[in-house]
């Protein structure tokens, strides 16, 4: 068994012919782009990138392997270099009973069933070529679907304030919309982590999940996780997410709730924090309040032990959210230790030291150790590191 990093939300902006696929992804966010960034770059094992659904990007992956640059692995998924490509797609369900929008995250062995689930889905949504596509067909309907391709289904970042299970209010229980027992993992998001939500006890018989949903190559991996497997495929995903032959979930690392940009309760209208329960903004008296994920997750919580044990969740400061640290010493940094990984977590304050000032690389130890002094993020508005 050997220890794999795994980021399974990653959007692509635009195909290989400029066409739009995530619209409000980076122009530069392509297929290829992702690929490299996360072998090269990065230092990603596994990813998920979850608009291949869109049949333009299965012609370029189907093209990248009929050219030798992709290769299909036996137990599902695909390699790039370093890194192994899980197929999948993201869409949104509002129906009668969900009053959502809630997003959903599948994923599939193969670029042949997920072509055939693509071939499916065009039947429920208006443009099969776009991300996150609002489909029409209840909650079960799809996850059944799902389900009878093999593939897995996770909710997505299920405690943000808009499409998501939890957010909107409008839901207590997942098993309102879903089969319980037909979902393979719970996506905390951004402005949550393990320790807030353990007073959820539905939740408890999950695997968490914590990745980027990224919408440009730079906050590729601003969340991942660590895992442990024989090799990165879709077996061995499958086998981690259901604990199953040692196989799992060995650590979660994710920015600190408080740098999330929903983490507070704040009014809409002017940004400012009010109290949980208030419907009037004291300053602005307007009566947009965003309810942050924090009051939503207490909400949720019940008293009472939490009986599942939990690897560790790591606060992690992404390196873009360090003072000071700019492309330029960025690139140094890459060019000393090889990877984004490698400086998050394995080159020594020396090495680091000896490529760019100590105080940028006191910020990255800061970081690592969980010392970094946040100001709470909330309304959409990200959190951020306070300097010195």
């Amino acid at each position: 068994m050997r220890e794999f990093y795994a980021d399974l939300h990653i959007h692509i902006g635009r195909t290989k012919s400029g066409r739009p696929v995530k619209i409000t992804g980076s122009k530069r966010l392509t297929l290829h782009r992702i690929l490299e960034a996360a072998s090269e770059r990065k230092g990603i094992d596994l990813i998920g990138i979850i608009d291949c659904h869109s049949p333009e990007v299965i012609e370029e992956i189907e093209e990248l392997i009929q050219l030798g640059e992709v290769e299909e692995i036996e137990d599902g998924g695909l390699r790039f270099e370093q890194t192994t490509l899980i197929p999948g797609a993201e869409i949104e369900i509002y129906d009668e009973h969900c009053h959502g929008p809630i997003h959903v995250l599948a994923y599939f062995p193969t670029i042949k069933i997920m072509k055939s689930f693509s071939k499916w889905m065009s039947g429920y949504v208006k443009n099969i070529n776009l991300s996150s596509q609002r489909i029409y067909c209840d909650g079960i309907t799809l996850q059944n679907k799902v389900k009878s391709l093999g593939g897995l289904f996770i909710p997505a970042h299920v405690f943000t304030p808009f499409k998501s299970l939890y957010g909107k209010g409008v839901l207590s229980s997942l098993s309102e919309v879903f089969d319980p027992d037909g979902i393979d993992a719970i996506e905390l998001g951004l402005s949550s982590d393990t320790y807030m939500v353990r007073g959820i006890r539905e939740l408890q018989q999950y695997t968490f999940l914590t990745n980027s949903d990224a919408h440009s190559v730079g906050k590729i991996a601003r969340e991942y996780q660590k895992m442990r497997l024989d090799h990165a495929s879709f077996n061995e995903l499958q086998k981690a997410l259901q604990e199953q032959d040692g196989r799992a979930v060995i650590a979660n690392y994710g920015l600190n709730p408080l740098l999330g940009k929903y983490h507070q309760t704040v009014c809409g209208g002017c940004a400012v924090q009010v109290n949980d329960g208030i419907t009037e903004c004291p300053v602005c008296h307007g009566h947009h309040i965003i309810k942050g994920v924090a009051t939503r997750i207490k909400e949720l919580s019940e008293e009472g032990e939490n009986l599942r044990s939990r690897p560790p969740y790591i606060h992690q400061v992404p390196l873009d959210f360090i003072p000071g640290l700019g492309p330029k010493s960025l690139e140094k940094l890459l060019l000393a230790v090889g990877t984004e990984m490698n400086i998050l977590h394995k080159a020594s304050y020396k090495e680091l030291a000896e490529v760019v000032p100590e105080k940028l690389v006191n910020y990255i130890d800061q970081a690592r150790k969980g010392e970094l002094l946040i100001e709470v993020g909330g309304g959409g508005k990200y959190g951020k590191v306070q300097k010195e």
